[in-house]
């Protein structure tokens, strides 16, 4: 077995075991719901704030987009314009569509070689497979974040509440089914699977690519036991988290079950985890010369700005000082 993965799946293991343990055996509810979700978001602010900062204040001399399509030349010649941007307003385009869709991922193809006649041929396959479970793994995230702000608010804002009824619109049993849930579960199994099983990924893959969705599928699972089959006093949770958001933190009289600070434990810890790992590229995105910079070097003269200025020597300054050389070696002077 890859020894990376096999190295995250313990990790991920023993951390829900400490925190299972910590609750249940010794007592540590104000720790695990109070103190580490505290660290977990300063760490997160200050981290990503940081990472932030310094690609903000990256020197960047040349344009370096990256493109796939024709560059905006002669009239005659058709321009694409969110492939190969000339101009910010379709920077923006092209942003939106990489944020929104994925665009880049969606042209995702594999390169491979086929036998034709005894010689062997290459050739290049759509692969749409990765760009479906990636953009269902993070937009099913970004509902179930959403979904839980009703902790965190008091009055729920409408379109929390109208997100949710969207999102249980299966009433299958009580409670009913969350889309977003399983969606996210699905999905990132399909990614961490193919980390394992493709031999070309799992070559190039470590623990820091494992361990995330490890991290992610263990938040899905406890929310899931939680919410289907060793429940939790939903009442003791808003009490909880309202307490954080509001800096009033307090454990609730009634207690909550310890699978319920597991959840909130692996919560912290993927929130902590994100500044110093590939889910910065959650604000990465916005940051990067190759998506952010338009491609129009054929239209503008860009001048480094961080040159220093280079003492030179004109010909004129030259001829002056070698003059007499120049005429004794039988050399031609613009000046006698």
């Amino acid at each position: 077995m890859n020894a990376a993965y096999l190295y995250s799946l313990i990790a991920v293991v023993l951390l829900g075991l400490i925190a299972y343990a910590g609750v249940a055996v010794a007592g540590l509810e104000g720790f695990f719901g109070i103190f580490i979700p505290y660290v977990a978001v300063i760490v997160f602010v200050v981290g990503f704030a940081k990472s932030i900062i310094n690609w903000a204040q990256s020197p960047v001399p040349f344009r370096i987009p990256t493109t796939s399509g024709q560059q905006k030349s002669l009239s005659s010649i058709k321009h694409d314009r969110f492939d190969n941007p000339s101009n910010t307003f379709e920077v923006v385009g092209r942003m939106v569509l990489e944020v929104l869709l994925f665009r880049s991922l969606f042209k995702n193809t594999r390169v491979g070689f086929k036998d034709v006649g005894g010689y062997q041929k290459i050739y290049y396959k759509w692969v749409v497979w990765l760009w479906l479970f990636g953009i269902l793994f993070h937009y099913a995230f970004l509902v179930t974040v959403i979904r839980h702000l009703r902790f965190f608010t008091e009055p729920v804002p409408f379109f929390v509440d109208m997100l949710s009824r969207v999102d249980g619109m299966m009433q299958v049993g009580a409670p009913g089914i969350l889309l977003s849930g399983l969606v996210l579960l699905a999905a990132a199994s399909v990614l961490l699977i193919r980390r394992i099983v493709l031999p070309k990924l799992k070559y190039i893959s470590l623990a820091a690519d494992y361990f995330p969705l490890l991290l992610i599928i263990g938040i899905a699972v406890t929310g899931i036991l939680m919410r289907h089959f060793t429940k939790v006093d939903v009442a003791a949770v808003k009490e909880l988290t309202m307490g954080l958001a509001t800096l009033q933190p307090s454990i609730p009289a009634g207690g909550l079950s310890a699978m319920f600070y597991v959840h909130l434990f692996f919560v912290s810890l993927l929130l902590a985890y994100i500044p110093f790992s590939k889910l910065m590229h959650m604000g990465g995105v916005f940051m990067s010369p190759t998506r952010n910079l338009a491609n129009n070097s054929r239209a503008v003269r860009h001048v480094n700005p961080w040159n220093y200025d280079v003492k030179t020597h004109t010909y004129e300054e030259y001829e002056d000082d070698f003059r007499e050389k120049m005429k004794e070696a039988g050399l031609p002077v613009e000046k006698e």
